[in-house]
C-alpha cells in the first residue's frame, strides 16, 4: 500500500467529481473504507500464484460430467505453454 492514504476530504472530492456527493458525516467512513480496499488489493497482487489454475478451472473441474474435458483443456495449456 502507498505510504499516503486517502483522507476524508480527498475522498469528499473525487466522490463529487464523479457526481456521487456525499454527506458529511460519510466521508471518513468512504476514505476508510477505500484504503481498506486498496490495502486488499495491494496484498492480492503481491500474491505469487505460481502454478495454481484459474478459477474458471477449478469450478469446470468440479463438474463430475466436465472432469476430463477439464484434465484435456489443462494438458493443452501445458503442451501449449511448453512450445
Amino acid at each position: 500500500m502507498s505510504a499516503v492514504e486517502l483522507t476524508a476530504a480527498e475522498a469528499a472530492r473525487c466522490a463529487l467529481r464523479t457526481g456521487l456527493p456525499l454527506a458529511g458525516e460519510r466521508h471518513a467512513d468512504v476514505a476508510a473504507t477505500a484504503n481498506h480496499i486498496h490495502a486488499v488489493i495491494s496484498t492480492l497482487r503481491d500474491l505469487d500464484f505460481g502454478e495454481t489454475l484459474p478459477a474458471a478451472h477449478a469450478a469446470h473441474a468440479a463438474h463430475p460430467v466436465r472432469a476430463a474435458h477439464a484434465a484435456h483443456v489443462v494438458e493443452r495449456e501445458v503442451a501449449d505453454a511448453s512450445l
